[in-house]
C-alpha cells in the first residue's frame, strides 16, 4: 500500500514539475506585469509566483482533465487580487504605474487572452466595468511617453504615424 501511495506521489511530483518547467517562464513574465517590477529583478512576483503555484499544487490530484495552466493562472490572479495593497507603487515595470485592479484586467485579457465574461466573473465585476478598466489602462498607456524600446519605422510607410505602436500591453 505504501507504494503503491510512493509511486503516485512519484508521479504527481514530476508530473508537476513537467508543467512547472513548460509553463513557469510564462506564469513568471504575467506575474512580473502584476507586481509592476523590471523583469530580472522581480522579488514580490516570484513570491506571488511560488504562492500560486504551491496552491495549484496542493489541488494537482483535482485537476483531471481541466487545464492546470488556467488554474495556475487564476491562482496567480487570486493571490495578486488579495494582495494587491502590496504593489501599489510604481515599481518601475511596463506596467508599474497603473492601479493593481487595472494591472490584472490588462495582463488577464491582453497578456494572457482571457474573455472580458472569465475575467469578471473571476474579479466579481460587471463585464462593462472589466471593459472600461482595460480601455482606461489602454489609454494610460498610451498617453505615456515610449520607453527605451525604439520605435521601429517601416521603409514601406511613411507619414507620422507610420512607426508608432498602437498599444504597450
Amino acid at each position: 500500500m505504501r507504494m503503491r501511495q510512493a509511486r503516485q506521489d512519484s508521479r504527481r511530483a514530476r508530473d508537476f514539475e513537467a508543467f512547472v518547467a513548460g509553463a513557469g517562464g510564462r506564469l513568471l513574465h504575467a506575474a512580473t506585469l502584476l507586481t509592476g517590477e523590471r523583469p530580472g529583478a522581480a522579488p514580490a512576483a516570484e513570491r506571488l509566483l511560488t504562492a500560486a503555484l504551491a496552491r495549484t499544487y496542493a489541488s494537482w490530484d483535482r485537476l483531471r482533465g481541466e487545464d492546470p495552466y488556467a488554474c495556475a493562472r487564476q491562482e496567480l490572479a487570486a493571490a495578486f487580487a488579495h494582495g494587491a495593497w502590496r504593489h501599489r507603487a510604481p515599481r518601475g515595470g511596463l506596467l508599474g504605474g497603473l492601479p493593481p485592479r487595472e494591472r490584472l484586467v490588462l495582463v488577464l485579457r491582453l497578456y494572457e487572452g482571457v474573455a472580458e465574461e472569465q475575467v469578471a466573473a473571476a474579479l466579481g465585476l460587471p463585464v462593462e466595468r472589466v471593459r472600461a478598466l482595460c480601455v482606461g489602462a489602454c489609454a494610460t498607456l498610451r498617453s505615456r511617453p515610449p520607453t527605451a524600446a525604439p520605435v521601429r519605422r517601416s521603409p514601406s510607410r511613411t507619414g507620422t504615424a507610420a512607426g508608432t505602436r498602437a498599444g504597450a500591453a
